[in-house]
């Protein structure tokens, strides 16, 4: 269980991005009778979104900082990083980004800033997959 448990938490991380981020919010755009009602609920889901990816994030630094399962892991240290900077980003948009957006200010700056920092996070949260699932020895 306790080398299973980091490929679960980062398999729930970049999926819970990837099913959300390319497929859930461009439904909403294209079923929600008004952009305004889509992108009230992206923002919620969003919201829900950044919850779990620190949870996820923070139980995976948690695991690496063990003697457990991640620090079995060969790349240990790298996938370290890329957890950290997907915790970092995570908080970033929904903190400092998301305000912005809601607030309708600049909307083109602040939704490709924060469009951007999500695909950062997504490609953090696929190499962490990639490094807690890499064969062993």
């Amino acid at each position: 269980m306790r080398q299973r448990l980091p490929i679960g938490l980062a398999a729930l991380w970049w999926g819970s991005l990837t099913t959300l981020g390319f497929m859930v919010v461009p439904l909403l755009f294209m079923l929600l009778p008004t952009p305004a009602l889509a992108g009230s609920t992206a923002a919620k889901l969003f919201t829900a979104q950044t919850w779990l990816s620190m949870g996820c994030t923070l139980l995976l630094l948690l695991i690496s900082r063990s003697n457990a399962a991640l620090a079995q892991v060969e790349h240990a240290p790298i996938a370290t990083i890329f957890i950290a900077f997907g915790l970092f980003a995570a908080v970033l948009v929904e903190f400092a980004v998301s305000p912005h957006i809601v607030a309708r200010e600049n909307l083109k700056l602040w939704h490709g800033l924060g469009t951007g920092l999500y695909v950062l996070q997504w490609l953090a949260a696929g190499a962490t997959l990639w490094k807690v699932s890499a064969p062993r020895g």
